[in-house]
């Protein structure tokens, strides 16, 4: 049976209590029955630029830095800049049925999964965190709105949002008609997840936890600029209390070790001005540092720098040691280390890296440092300010090929 706004919908033969976002119902035959479209359709184009133009104009979206860059991304020329960036090859179509499980503390992490979805001619069932998140029901509204106005029909029937609790029948359900299954979420809620089975030509495509990191060149930092660089490592930051995978945690100095010293100190000075301003600070994450500073402390030789509050914690390395990436904390917690050279870091990069952010470098430097040390981890190279920047490349997948599939024909 189905209602509209909180429903029931009876699957094999369990109660299962879903909640539809959007739209208010779905009769899984006929949703399951839609045909797949072609990368990048004019339709799905029109559609995102028409959703990126709503959400832009909204007064609300306004107080929402990530909603606002989830509309810029969904953007005509940006959209169109992305396709031309990368090489699709071929005759391709959708793979199909897309199952999203969007990560908890990401809120608008969802709609981007979507977008690559829709993009690459898919339809889309998301669980939607079942937090109640403001973002979430900014976009829904707007589904909603151009449901009402029945505008971009061929586009909105591929698009199912979620939510339910944990445990139940529902993840099974899902995964028992997918072709790609998408897991955002750390190692636990993948392994769970993975328990219910999916068809036996469908896949996973994962987004584990991870890890990431910042450097800073001293030598080639424009000290006349260190506002915006600390606004910027706010942003990457503090802004997702260092929650997202691609913040970085670990920030690794190089350069001439006075000019190191000079920087730091206006580096780290203008952070703390931003935090002051812009961050709302949890008290429970005072016992979480605390914690993180005694468990490392315990695990390697480590120096905390005394600070004014306790808004920001910086905790200085003898030495990079490989298992750094397993200490690291919420809301403004950072492991420091001076190296002498970038072989420092190649010994540390494990698969469990994702971003590294950077200032002062030349992208040729970077991409030497990749490619001569051959590194089993670091899937994105970004600017500092940029590590939320979404991306249709993402933790080493070309989602667009990923989530299509090619025709041959001789």
């Amino acid at each position: 049976m189905r209602r509209s706004a909180d429903v029931v919908i009876r699957m094999q033969q369990n109660s299962e209590n879903i909640r539809l976002l959007y739209p208010d119902q779905v009769d899984w035959d006929a949703w399951r029955s839609q045909k797949p479209d072609v990368p990048y359709s004019e339709a799905v184009v029109s559609f995102l630029d028409e959703l990126s133009s709503a959400l832009l104009h909204d007064k609300r979206a306004k107080s929402y830095p990530d909603v606002m860059t989830f509309a810029f991304f969904c953007r005509k020329a940006n959209v169109m800049r992305c396709k031309n960036q990368t090489s699709i090859e071929g005759l391709r179509l959708g793979r199909g049925v897309l199952f999203h499980v969007a990560p908890s503390n990401v809120p608008i992490n969802f709609a981007f999964s979507l977008v690559a979805g829709l993009l690459a001619g898919n339809r889309n069932v998301v669980r939607v965190s079942s937090k109640e998140f403001p973002q979430v029901a900014l976009v829904v509204d707007h589904l909603k709105s151009f449901s009402d106005t029945n505008r971009w029909p061929s586009v909105l029937q591929r698009i199912v949002l979620v939510q339910y609790e944990r445990g139940g029948g529902a993840t099974s359900f899902f995964s028992s008609f997918c072709h790609v299954r998408i897991i955002w979420g750390g190692d636990s809620t993948i392994n769970q997840i993975r328990k219910s089975q999916i068809p036996a030509r469908s896949f996973d495509v994962t987004f584990a936890d991870r890890y990431s990191m910042a450097a800073i060149n001293a030598d080639g930092v424009d000290v006349q600029n260190i506002a915006s660089l600390a606004s910027s490592f706010y942003n990457d930051t503090y802004l997702f209390d260092q929650n997202a995978c691609s913040a970085p945690h670990l920030v690794v100095w190089f350069g001439e070790v006075e000019k190191i010293e000079m920087v730091q100190s206006l580096f780290w000075d203008a952070l703390c001005k931003v935090v002051k301003e812009k961050y709302k600070f949890q008290p429970v994450l005072a016992v979480d540092k605390l914690t993180a500073f005694y468990r490392q402390s315990v695990a390697m030789p480590i120096k905390k720098v005394r600070t004014d509050d306790n808004l920001l914690v910086r905790v200085c390395l003898d030495r990079l040691s490989a298992d750094v990436d397993e200490y690291k904390c919420a809301g403004g917690y950072f492991s420091e280390y001076i190296a002498k050279d970038w072989s420092e870091v190649a010994d540390i990069v494990n698969n469990k890296y994702q971003t590294l952010a950077y200032s002062g470098f030349t992208k040729q430097e970077l991409q030497a440092f990749i490619e001569e040390n051959r590194l089993t981890g670091i899937d994105r190279v970004v600017p500092i300010g940029a590590t939320t920047d979404f991306s249709l490349i993402w933790d080493g997948y070309d989602l667009i090929r990923t989530l299509s599939r090619v025709v041959s024909i001789k």
